[in-house]
């Protein structure tokens, strides 16, 4: 799935990062927990979270993560913009709750990357 296909699926608005649309990611967590995103993501390219602060773009940054979606129609301020642009990461917004967000995406293809056996 392309960033663009998120942005489509989630009627977001994209923030910033224009250039990466067509960067093709095949996972997503979400969390409000960075600690837990450290902790427990690996190789996600896609952090859904409703936690606005810089700390979520620089647990991205540290994640090699390239979007950030932030959920119920949160907009962050220009610091948190910038950092995202100086860590090539795309940054959008979207009314949904992170449930429904979650869901819409998987529902559309994108895994979550954790099977447990």
């Amino acid at each position: 799935m392309l960033i663009r296909d998120i942005q489509r699926i989630l009627d977001a608005q994209l923030l910033t990062g224009e250039e990466l649309l067509d960067i093709e990611v095949r996972t997503a967590c979400g969390s409000d927990m960075m600690s837990d995103v450290l902790a427990f993501v690996k190789d996600q390219a896609v952090l859904i979270t409703g936690l606005l602060n810089q700390q979520a773009i620089r647990t991205a940054a540290m994640m090699d993560m390239v979007c950030v979606v932030f959920v119920r129609g949160k907009v962050p301020g220009e610091d948190i913009l910038k950092a995202a642009k100086e860590n090539g990461i795309a940054v959008m917004t979207t009314t949904h709750r992170m449930f429904t967000t979650c869901g819409l995406l998987y529902q559309a293809g994108l895994d979550g990357g954790c099977h447990i056996k």
